[in-house]
């Protein structure tokens, strides 16, 4: 862990290894500084938003500087937790081990301290578990470094915070990242019982058995063409004193996702161990709940399947039967999330919420919409989707509502032989998702679903994202939760 420390020295007598200068494009203009003046006027740096200039100094008490752009000043805060991880990452990885960090010529507000705590958590963050040393990530020349920050100033309570949100976020990212042949849904209940008896969470597994009593038809068809069975992981956290309110989260659990008969290609198959991500995600935001003692009831509900071909497989045509008595008739086998996300709504519904939240890796189509950079957004209730843009924002996760209110593909979600259909024309098919999912949430309890598919895995390093799955989605939720 980063220690985050005060230091009263200015930054020109400051002794160790680097001194990260943020400034925007206006700021860095006037900054009265001879060195950060010479390189300015040379051209070296003009405070472009997400730029790292490193100068080694020779004849200072610090090692290296480090100019870290910001963009427009207007646009500082929204591009401070990226630039500021990015520039700890690039730090800790060339081998400084403390920095002393000065944004605009001050230290860091309430609000950028909870960016500071963020970023001092997710800036080494690197899956290298199966890595050998000497292949770099590890412990070569190339590790993260990184030990020590310093500021002018901070709050240290609110830096805790962001420090609570990050963690969740790796823990997620962890999980996530881990292969197939390693956590299938067995192994992922076991884990969540671990996690559960170390934070003072209760938690409850419903085997194949207990599906098949609990009428879990859907989770339990999905999961049939495995050697290995679905599992239903449901966590609860509650405060010492009587809860302000209660939300449950429900995460898809596709510890592997091959498309089941309706096979994918090699190309969409690959990356498919982070199929559990909302799962992953869900375990993220209890660690940060249990971790910053909210005063809320937190449910988490994980179902966890995995989606394999063979004889005993899922087909086309099948008929199956959700939790809620609904009737499924099966058109695509890879339209699977949304048949084990309509089993764990049932029982969070069942549950009286003020509200549910589900997170899923759920359509290529959301994908295609938005991006890899943003999430979809679908609510039944204006002031949750509110509340939670408003979290987004701040802690610089996208989002964009789409609608889910669109009466042709209401028509479509009709089967001629049951009461549904999983799946329907290739256009619209995040709409067609969500509006599916809303058949198995009780009227009048606002609900919202995150289409995270094109956001859950991240090629490279960038901003706050590391290489690997991005646990997309806990820090704004936690970030919700706070403010309720």
């Amino acid at each position: 862990m980063i220690k985050i420390a005060i230091s009263t020295d200015e930054a020109k007598i400051w002794k160790g290894d680097a001194l990260l200068f943020l400034l925007t494009e206006e700021t860095c203009k006037d900054y009265n500084d001879s060195r950060i003046k010479t390189l300015v006027e040379r051209g070296d740096f003009k405070g472009k938003a997400g730029s790292v200039t490193r100068v080694p100094l020779f004849d200072s008490p610090a090692k290296n500087l480090y100019l870290a752009g910001l963009g427009k000043n207007e646009k500082q805060n929204v591009n401070l937790p990226g630039v500021l991880t990015s520039a700890l990452r690039k730090i800790g990885k060339e081998r400084n081990q403390s920095v002393f960090i000065i944004l605009n010529n001050d230290g860091f507000s309430k609000e950028e301290s909870v960016i500071l705590g963020e970023a001092a958590g997710l800036c080494g963050y690197s899956f290298d578990k199966y890595k050998k040393k000497e292949d770099g990530d590890g412990d070569g020349d190339d590790a993260f470094a990184l030990k020590e920050i310093f500021v002018r100033s901070f709050d240290a309570d609110v830096a805790q915070k962001g420090a609570a949100f990050a963690s969740g976020q790796c823990i997620a990212r962890d999980l996530a990242n881990e292969p197939g042949n390693v956590i299938n849904p067995p192994i992922l209940a076991e884990i969540a019982e671990g996690f559960a008896r170390e934070r003072n969470i209760t938690c409850e597994v419903w085997d194949e058995k207990r599906l098949a009593e609990e009428k879990m038809g859907a989770l339990l068809a999905v999961g049939q063409g495995s050697e290995t069975p679905p599992r239903l992981i449901h966590l609860t956290y509650k405060p010492k004193g009587a809860p302000r309110k209660k939300v449950v989260f429900v995460g898809k659990g596709l510890t592997f996702d091959s498309g089941g008969l309706d096979l994918k290609s090699g190309e969409f198959m690959k990356t498919m161990k982070g199929d559990k991500s909302g799962a992953c995600n869900v375990l993220g935001i209890l660690d940060g709940a249990s971790a910053l003692g909210l005063g809320l009831e937190i449910h988490g509900i994980l179902a966890a399947a995995e989606n394999m071909p063979s004889g005993h497989a899922l087909r086309p045509d099948d008929i199956i039967r959700a939790r809620n008595g609904k009737t499924i008739e099966i058109d695509n086998t890879d339209a699977e999330g949304r048949l084990v996300l309509a089993d764990a709504l049932c029982l969070a519904s069942e549950l009286k919420p003020d509200a549910i939240i589900d997170t899923a890796t759920l359509t290529g189509a959301c994908a295609v919409a938005l991006g890899s950079w943003t999430a979809g957004l679908f609510a039944s209730d204006d002031k949750l989707a509110e509340s939670l843009l408003s979290s987004s924002r701040k802690r610089g996760e996208r989002l964009w509502r789409l609608p889910m209110d669109d009466e042709k593909i209401g028509e479509s979600l009709k089967s001629k032989f049951a009461d549904l259909i999983n799946s329907g024309s290739r256009y619209g098919g995040a709409t067609f998702a969500a509006m599916f999912l809303a058949e198995f949430v009780e009227k009048g309890i606002p609900w919202a679903h995150l289409d995270i598919a094109g956001v859950d895995f991240m090629k490279d390093d960038s901003g706050v994202w590391a290489r690997g799955a991005s646990a997309f989605g806990v820090r704004l939720c936690l970030d919700y939760l706070t403010d309720l």
